[in-house]
């Protein structure tokens, strides 16, 4: 093997030949040439721009790609201590349109650096000297290396602007920021089914989840849907029309039972003015009158502050379980889906049952999942609440990093169908600490049901508003003094 010799100058100034077998190779050795090739491909992956730099390439280019190397280090190496130090700072940073919006733009750039970089760095490679097995492997694996590398990067612009969108979709309007009640965030939490043939007029599934602020435990109250005549709280326009406890009202076009999800029909549905007058503000803090007025009468029946809600569309409901891969349920009891014709007074659900969920341990996809949560003909409003709270924890389970990371596009598109809210987005990062917080304490939940000392047709309100300061708020026992 031969380099090329240093040659003194005769002229000031001129510079001297260098000697660098990656600069200046002896092009008459073949398997060099093949070596030097799979080093620039190396240092391509490990390095953008170092190949450029010590290839004898375009040096400009070069230091560019070492640049903007050296800058994604130093965000990365950043972003890893804060997740460490300032986890909550990091999820604002996350959160944030202009910040995933920076993220997006880096990424889709320095993906299209990294083609311009390898392109270059195979016409350095010079293919036609080295050897014939090199000349196919060396291409080939490059741009495998470059669809892996680049492929990431670009996923992750994804990521950032799904992301963003997102956000914008369910936090495009939200609710004032306040400060926990009591040290507890109360989150009213809905459900409604707008599946085939159903409506979402009247909320199916009504709870209210309670976060400690501190120590991120979660309290789970069901509401019964067919809880009749709940007080409102002081100061709600719906007490002012039913001080003694929600009413029904006969109508020929518009009326309404006196059961908790049919608060919404007097407040909203059947109002001429669709309940502005009630709650002027709602629409533009990503509310709706029918929301707020169930939210003053979970406070009356609970005695408790809830600033904001959750709606869960139940149709959706199953497309986000799908995204999720899927939930694990352990049946009890076997389950019919569907439902009777209108008129039916059999007794045998398989009549017009179109499926059964079995008994046993399953894997429920969406569609199953929904009608575990749906199904009400063979068993009562009772059985029905637990299993819904079973699938809310079982949905949270699945909420993993990995998990949420490997199917985030899917989850994403199915979170934009799902939820509504009213949270808002400056309190999402506190929230992201209680979630974490959370996954590693039981969850604590009380039914509204006679299994806890409730009358399911005369409700004691005193009673419940008791059980639920006791649950939240459990007296501290005094130590005896010591004799």
């Amino acid at each position: 093997m031969t380099y090329a010799a240093p040659r003194a100058t005769s002229r000031p100034g001129e510079r001297l030949i260098e000697t660098h077998p990656l600069r200046n190779p002896d092009v008459e050795d073949p398997a060099f040439m093949g070596r030097r090739g799979w080093w620039l491909v190396l240092m391509n992956v490990l390095v953008p721009g170092s190949a450029q730099v010590l290839g004898g390439g375009n040096r400009k280019l070069g230091r560019f790609g070492l640049g903007a190397t050296l800058l994604s280090w130093l965000i990365v190496i950043a972003l890893a201590v804060a997740a460490v130090i300032w986890g909550t700072s990091l999820v604002s940073l996350a959160t944030n349109w202009f910040a995933l919006t920076g993220v997006q733009v880096l990424l889709v750039f320095y993906a299209l650096l990294w083609v311009v970089l390898t392109f270059d760095t195979l016409r350095l490679v010079r293919l036609v000297k080295a050897p014939p097995a090199s000349r196919l492997a060396i291409p080939v694996v490059a741009l495998l290396l470059l669809g892996l590398v680049g492929g990431s990067a670009a996923y992750g612009a994804t990521i950032a602007g799904t992301s963003r969108g997102v956000i914008g979709d369910i936090f495009g309007n939200s609710g004032p920021s306040v400060e926990p009640s009591n040290g507890y965030y109360n989150i009213l939490l809905l459900g409604a089914d707008s599946g085939d043939g159903r409506d979402s007029m009247r909320f199916d599934s009504i709870s209210v989840v309670s976060v400690n602020a501190e120590s991120g435990a979660v309290t789970i109250v069901g509401i019964p849907r067919e809880l009749p005549h709940a007080p409102f709280s002081d100061g709600s326009p719906m007490q002012e029309a039913y001080p003694g406890g929600f009413q029904g009202q006969s109508s020929d076009t518009c009326g309404w039972n006196g059961w908790m999800n049919h608060v919404r029909y007097a407040a909203e549905v059947c109002r001429d003015d669709a309940g502005v007058g009630l709650y002027p503000d709602a629409a533009n803090h990503g509310s709706a009158p029918g929301i707020e007025a169930t939210k003053d009468a979970a406070e009356g029946i609970l005695g408790i502050e809830i600033p904001y809600y959750i709606f869960i569309d139940m149709d959706g409901f199953a497309t986000m379980i799908d995204a999720l891969g899927g939930v694990d349920i352990t049946v009890d009891e076997r389950l019919p889906k569907g439902g009777p014709p209108e008129g039916w007074t059999g007794t045998d659900a398989n009549e017009w049952a179109i499926g059964w969920i079995e008994t046993g341990a399953q894997h429920m996809d969406g569609d199953t999942a929904q009608w575990y949560a749906r199904s009400r003909y063979t068993t009562d409003d009772w059985d029905r609440m637990e299993r819904q709270r079973e699938l809310q924890l079982a949905i949270l389970e699945q909420f993993t990093p990995q998990n949420v990371l490997a199917r985030f596009n899917e989850i994403a598109a199915a979170g934009t169908v799902l939820v509504d809210t009213d949270l808002p987005k400056a309190k999402l990062s506190e929230f992201f600490d209680l979630m974490l917080l959370a996954r590693e304490q039981p969850v604590t939940t009380i039914e509204l049901v006679p299994k806890f000392g409730v009358d399911e047709f005369n409700p004691d309100y005193a009673f419940i508003r008791d059980l639920v300061q006791q649950t939240l708020h459990p007296p501290t026992e005094t130590p005896e003094p010591q004799p």
